[in-house]
């Protein structure tokens, strides 16, 4: 059964196959000084009803001879400075020569509170609002993941970044606003949320947002941000409090599903290959290849 909801049985997808995929980049990095929570990296996928950002899921690939591409990127640096926001990750892809290209955009860094950072990054998801009441959460990008959260009260706690299926919070008070939530998918056979946002961190010792289900990581009280989780596309803790670093994004990821019946065996990049009926998962966490006879 492919990401399509058509279930072509063996044979015929033998003689037709399709590929399914679930693609996420990397998650951008948090801010420092009460720092916006790093927004989670873009995810698209063809698999079950729902993509990044609320959108309809996209097709499956028709598989054609040939060497499948996989780049993996990197999670985004936290802010070390006022002086800027916290780092945007990397994109992830999957691309054939002549056939496809599907990229993801990477997550957006969270804004940092001094030095007229305020504002989170725009990204497949976008970055949180650094702690001052002086800009906006970032942008995500429309097929692929929500934005971040806008400080839209009194006080200096910062917002999370925004996540998968969900946009990150604004803070509350000196408080920390809560990363958005990722998306659970089950083209590996089980459901598993990923490219949650990051929280933003507290002030003055207050409560900091916690990350987005699916690899966002929580913000900072009165120490740095937490990592985004490795392999989800997760935000970065904003850094809480005075003077302490963002975290760093958690990296992206590339699933793919298609007939085992079709499946050549042939990779590089020493992906994690496992069955689930009569299809075979190959999950990338690093850069590779698949190539299809």
């Amino acid at each position: 059964m492919f990401g399509q909801g058509i279930n072509f049985g063996t044979l015929a997808e033998a003689a037709s196959p399709f590929m399914s995929y679930l693609i996420i980049a990397g998650g951008g990095g948090g801010g420092f000084t009460s720092g916006g929570g790093g927004g989670a990296g873009g995810l698209r996928t063809s698999y079950g009803s729902t993509s990044g950002g609320g959108a309809s899921s996209e097709s499956d690939i028709t598989l054609g001879g040939g060497t499948y591409v996989i780049t993996i990127g990197a999670g985004g640096a936290g802010s070390t400075g006022s002086g800027a926001t916290g780092t945007s990750g990397v994109a992830s892809s999957l691309a054939k020569s002549g056939q496809t290209t599907i990229s993801c955009v990477a997550g957006g860094g969270g804004g940092t509170r001094g030095s007229g950072k305020y504002s989170g990054l725009v990204g497949g998801s976008g970055g949180g609002e650094g702690g001052d009441n002086s800009g906006d959460g970032g942008a995500g990008t429309s097929n692929q993941g929500y934005a971040g959260g806008s400080n839209s009260n009194g006080g200096t706690g910062a917002a999370g970044g925004g996540g998968a299926s969900a946009a990150g919070s604004p803070h509350n008070g000196e408080s920390g606003g809560n990363g958005g939530a990722g998306l659970s998918n089950s083209i590996t056979g089980s459901a598993v949320t990923l490219a949650g946002g990051g929280g933003g961190g507290g002030a003055n010792n207050n409560s900091a947002g916690s990350g987005g289900a699916g690899g966002g990581a929580n913000g900072g009280t009165s120490g740095a941000g937490s990592n985004g989780t490795a392999n989800t596309g997760g935000g970065a803790g904003g850094d809480g409090n005075l003077d302490n670093n963002g975290g760093t994004g958690g990296s992206g990821v590339v699933i793919v599903r298609l007939a085992t019946a079709a499946y050549s065996g042939s990779t590089t990049g020493s992906p994690t290959v496992t069955t689930d009926g009569g299809d075979t998962i190959m999950k990338f966490t690093g850069s590779g290849t698949y190539v299809h006879s």
